[in-house]
Order: structure tokens, then sequence, then C-alpha cells
């Protein structure tokens, strides 16, 4: 507290309702709280039950607007959670990791540039959207059609868990929303 620099938490309640008392003391009417982890693994879609746990008890208790994770080089699943949004992993968006094997199926070249709307008097999620670009030759250039629906599809897939549906619109662009509940029978 006080000083530039990392802090490091274990997730879990304890370490949430220290986040809170912090964010407590330092908010100001208005403002607008963003919490960013580097936490998880590189490679893979698995979100621990504990970063979910701990993303949903810091937007309880702490009164977070955006859990923004990164660590993952590939986007995971996103969940909006009480009108809050979490971005488990938001995956890379430049980096130097271009043309080293092993990840493919993963398809690391792919990411995202988030553009997230809130509503001025709450801070809640207005609205979200995603745009598929590719990493090529260490620049970022605009994904192709195909390249933007096999990437929504899998962020569709890996949101799904959390009742979140992502979807392409006319422009190539994604949407983020809750997903539907099923009609009844």
């Amino acid at each position: 507290p006080g000083l530039a620099g990392i802090h490091l938490i274990e997730p879990g309640p304890a370490a949430a309702d220290v986040l809170a008392e912090r964010i407590a003391a330092a908010r100001r009417p208005g403002d607008l709280v963003v919490l960013s982890l580097h936490w998880g693994g590189n490679w893979g879609y698995r979100v621990p039950v504990a970063h979910r746990d701990f993303a949903h008890r810091c937007i309880d208790v702490a009164g977070v607007h955006v859990v923004h994770g990164h660590s993952s080089h590939h986007p995971l699943g996103l969940e909006i959670y009480r009108g809050q949004l979490i971005i488990y992993g938001c995956g890379d968006f430049l980096n130097d990791y271009e043309g080293i094997g092993g990840h493919e199926s993963y398809r690391p070249g792919l990411t995202l540039m988030y553009l997230p709307e809130f509503d001025r008097g709450n801070g809640a999620l207005a609205g979200l959207e995603l745009v598929p670009m590719r990493i090529r030759r260490f620049r970022l250039e605009r994904a192709t059609a195909a390249e933007a629906a096999w990437l929504a599809a899998r962020l569709d897939r890996e949101s799904s868990v959390f009742d979140t549906h992502i979807s392409i619109t006319g422009s190539a662009r994604m949407k983020v929303a809750p997903r539907p509940a099923p009609l009844p029978a």
C-alpha cells in the first residue's frame, strides 16, 4: 500500500476481504474499479473454481467493476456476473512469441481488442464488443472472417459455463451478453 509495484496474493476469501478494505480506502465517487490479476496457466481453457469464486467475491465484497485476468497466451472464457465483467484470461495482445511451436491448437496468434461500455451512474457493464485481431510479423492486423468465426465459436463454448454468450455481428466483431435462459418446455 502506498507504493508502486506488485502485490502478490493467493486468491481466496481473505485476500478478497483485504482488497475490499484497500479499495474502500482509495475509492472516490464515480470511480470505476478494475482489478488486474496475472493468474492461471499459459495454455488451456480451464478456469479454476478458486479463480471464479475469487472474482465473484471481489465484485460482491470489494465492489470491483472489472476483473481483468491475464497470463494465458490465448483468450479464455468471459463472464458477466451481476452486471460486472470478468475476463478470466485476455490472451496476448502483442508479444514476441510468434513462431514458437507446440500450442497451435490454441491459435495463439488470434487475439482480441476489448471495447467495454459502462453505465456512468453505477459502473455496471452496459455493453462489450470484441474486435478479433491477428498477430503477424510482430504487428496487429484484422483477423479474417474465418479466424473471427473460429475465435467466436471457441469463446462462446468456453464462456457458456459462465452463462455468457458470444456472437459475431455483421461487422465481424463479437458481441458479449448473458446467455438467454432456456424456454420452458
